[in-house]
């Protein structure tokens, strides 16, 4: 009996095994190349999960003991043709199609969900089909009557896939295929009526719609299901919404992007994949003054110590690059710096009247200088200089003779030229000086308002201040 008993656990515990893994058997008529690719979609890409074999029964199978994770796969042949395949709970099926018409000769056997992804893919591209002429006739119609029938037509195709749609969201509640449906549908802003005794009220309108838009444009969306992350679509729906939606300012792109961390609420593979790309996007990011997201993001989740798939040597790299960013930062006051002139006279920053402050760091030895700081003189001091303006330019380097002698060269001697031969005021770090020319533009009270800003964008710059002030 005690043997018996064993090998009833012991089948019972391979059936269970066997359950818990994948089996997908792939069929293509027409196809007997060696070996097929099993990919799957990630971060706007296709990565490879498994590579199979033809068997001599002219079948592949893609095997493991160990279920896959739920997403949307492809399926690459060797010819670089390919087809998606929805992978959802049910993982031991069978796909045969023929390489003539890979997907509407396609058939899927043993799992409904992957099934019922398959035919709605079918479904779609049919009413798309029955949409062209229909799309193309109301192009074209002229009468009122007549655009009527057409947009009633476009309504009707609407309307079935919409119930197909609420079909297969019904049918397989909580699936990879549900939570994929749901997050393809855009969200739909409700009408809105400005508030009485508004001065503009089409104006109003659009901001009401906008906040609604943006507050909810993640609602198709369930943050804290990592099943998305292997989708074609959600980098792609989280890019849109961080370059598009939002404004390019980095206290709103601060802001969001520590709520829509959050909405993984807790989800550990969401949370990781959420921190790393808003925290790469900020980093490698060309606009102006998002290093200050660089740093609230890097502050908040790396140096904490809750990311804790980093290594030690990352988080010694980033508080140094945090270090040296932290206190440039636009918005802040600028560090101040006591140096002295080439004539020997001392000048403090925070000492230096004026309405703007443009302060630049540069060394006639580079070649870019060469080029920007006579541009700065001509576009810059020339056309402001009988404005509240000073010129500070700050010689990063110690030898003198070359220094002066740009200066004398291009007359450039309205400008206040100051150097630190001895290194004490910290200026490298305090103003992450890793390259020349950097220039930052500072108001009367020495706060930064722009900073790694081109020669040829600043009076653009200092019009639209001036006309704000």
């Amino acid at each position: 009996m005690k043997y018996i008993l064993f090998i009833l656990i012991l089948v019972i515990a391979t059936l269970n095994t066997k359950a818990q893994g994948h089996n997908i058997t792939v069929n293509i008529d027409g196809v007997k190349d060696s070996s097929l690719i099993l990919g799957y979609y990630f971060n706007k890409k296709m990565l490879v999960k498994d590579t199979t074999y033809i068997q001599a029964d002219g079948q592949y199978t893609f095997a493991g003991e160990n279920k896959l994770e739920e997403g949307l796969y492809i399926v690459y042949l060797n010819d670089q043709s390919y087809f998606d395949l929805l992978i959802g709970a049910d993982q031991n099926f069978n796909v045969s199609t023929s390489k003539a018409d890979l997907l509407n000769q396609m058939k899927i056997s043993g799992a409904d969900e992957s099934a019922d992804f398959l035919a709605y893919q079918k479904y779609l591209i049919s009413k798309q089909k029955e949409a062209v002429p229909i799309q193309d006739q109301l192009k074209s119609a002229t009468d009122p009557a007549t655009r009527k029938q057409f947009q009633d037509k476009i309504g009707i195709l609407t309307s079935d896939v919409k119930a197909k749609y609420d079909e297969l969201i019904n049918k397989h509640p909580g699936s990879f295929l549900s939570l994929f449906l749901k997050a393809t549908q855009e969200i739909e802003v409700p009408a809105m009526t400005a508030p009485p005794g508004s001065s503009n009220p089409d104006s109003t309108v659009q901001r009401m719609r906008y906040g609604y838009y943006k507050a909810h444009y993640f609602d198709n969306f369930k943050m804290n299901d990592p099943r998305l992350l292997r989708t074609p679509i959600f980098t792609n729906k989280l890019d849109t919404y961080f370059n598009n939606v939002l404004l390019q300012i980095p206290d709103t792109i601060i802001k969001e992007s520590h709520r829509v961390i959050a909405m993984a609420n807790g989800n550990y593979e969401m949370e990781k994949y959420l921190i790393q790309h808003l925290f790469n996007r900020a980093n490698e990011s060309k606009i102006m003054g998002m290093d200050a997201v660089m740093v609230s993001l890097g502050e908040t989740y790396y140096l904490s110590g809750h990311a804790d798939w980093v290594d030690e040597e990352f988080i010694k790299n980033l508080q140094e690059r945090v270090d040296k960013i932290s206190p440039n930062i636009i918005g802040n006051t600028a560090p101040d710096f006591k140096m002295q002139s080439y004539t020997d006279e001392f000048y403090k920053l925070s000492e230096i009247r004026a309405d703007i402050t443009i302060l630049v760091f540069w060394e006639p030895e580079c070649g870019h200088c060469e080029k920007e700081i006579p541009k700065l003189n001509t576009e810059v001091w020339q056309k402001y200089s009988s404005q509240s303006i000073k010129m500070v330019a700050v010689y990063t380097q110690w030898e003198k003779d070359s220094w002066i002698e740009f200066i004398h060269n291009n007359e450039l001697h309205d400008w206040i030229h100051l150097y630190d031969p001895y290194n004490r005021s910290n200026f490298r770090n305090n103003y992450d000086i890793y390259s020349t020319p950097v220039i930052y533009i500072l108001d009367k009270d020495k706060k930064i308002l722009a900073k790694r800003i081109g020669a040829e964008q600043i009076p653009g710059f200092l019009d639209h201040y001036f006309k704000l002030k």
